[in-house]
């Protein structure tokens, strides 16, 4: 179940988001075309990862096909949107590495 809850202090565009018993995906997936990666995160890896090769997705477009190199689940959207930007800030270092590897 999802839904959108507004505080009494929030302003009209703070919303939080909600989502009972959903978990989300922080993913990274390979363009075997390019020799690139891609760092996202996601409620529906599965779909996600579709969206990405049927080039949807403006800046994964040229890289298809896309194939699923690491993933992990988190329990919440914040969560999962700190581990994607802690990841990206790996910028192909050695902890980028030890994830795509392991």
């Amino acid at each position: 179940m999802e839904a959108w809850l507004t505080t009494a202090k929030a302003g009209p565009r703070q919303r939080r988001w909600v989502a009972e018993g959903v978990m989300f995906n922080v993913y990274i997936i390979k363009s075997e075309k390019l020799n690139t990666y891609y760092v996202g995160y996601t409620s529906d890896l599965e779909k996600r990862i579709c969206y990405h090769n049927y080039g949807k997705n403006k800046s994964t477009k040229n890289g298809i096909p896309w194939k699923l190199a690491y993933s992990e689940i988190m329990s919440d959207k914040k969560s999962a949107w700190l581990r994607e930007h802690q990841i990206k800030s790996y910028k192909g270092g050695e902890a980028f590495k030890k994830l795509i590897r392991d």
